[in-house]
């Protein structure tokens, strides 16, 4: 027997960017284990936290005496370092006719990232995707996911209630940020099932997004 597909509807869509439309891995895993060395951290252990954090926040977790201002400047420098490297940067499967069919449709969505404008336009050009018109990136926050300020002026940007809103996130972080903004949660990957989203799939080949009339966007999932 057949499983009946899950449903949800919603009225606006908020899209990580690193691990839900991008595979960014590679460029991670090289530039934060450089990282870890430098600072004699095991590599596996930095790589639990990194995902979904801005790189400041990540590094207040790994090394916690350090002062702030130190993060923010070593977080500049990663920056740049992940900006100028876009080898292995690929879409994950089925972001381009996911976005596609939001943009076709209609349908309001924004990407809320903890990456900066640059890093963020260089990989989504690189995965080649197309950069959402109302986004949420580093520069427009105070605080990193698990925070879910970038969540909620996602939502206010586009003029929807948060708990209308569906997050797409991938890791532990963005998942606990979502549901801090009181909004349902898409886990994708192989990250996002260990954090308890609302729904889990592989990646956005298992999601099919169309209008549906006075309640806002239907979203399936195989």
């Amino acid at each position: 027997m057949t499983a009946t597909p899950t449903v949800l509807f919603a009225r606006a869509l908020l899209l990580d960017m690193d691990g839900t439309l991008v595979n960014s891995d590679a460029v991670v895993e090289r530039c934060w284990r450089r990282w870890a060395a430098t600072h004699h951290l095991d590599g596996d252990e930095v790589m639990k936290v990194v995902h979904g954090r801005q790189g400041y926040a990540s590094m207040a977790v790994l090394l916690p005496e350090r002062p702030m201002e130190e993060n923010h400047a070593d977080n500049a420098r990663m920056l740049a370092e992940e900006t100028s490297d876009m080898d292995g940067v690929v879409p994950v499967p089925g972001a381009a006719e996911f976005l596609d069919a939001l943009v076709s449709g209609g349908l309001p969505h924004a990407l809320v990232t903890s990456a900066d404008v640059g890093l963020s336009t260089g990989r989504m050009a690189a995965a080649g995707l197309p950069y959402p018109l109302v986004r949420v990136t580093a520069e427009s926050v105070s605080a990193s996911k698990p925070d879910p300020e970038g969540f909620l002026k996602g939502a206010a940007e586009l003029g929807v209630d948060p708990a209308d809103c569906v997050v797409f996130e991938d890791s532990e972080a963005g998942i606990a940020a979502g549901r801090a903004a009181g909004m349902r949660v898409v886990g994708v990957g192989p990250r996002a099932g260990a954090h308890e989203p609302t729904v889990h799939v592989a990646d956005l080949s298992a999601v099919s997004v169309a209008a549906d009339g006075d309640r806002g966007i239907r979203l399936t999932f195989a």
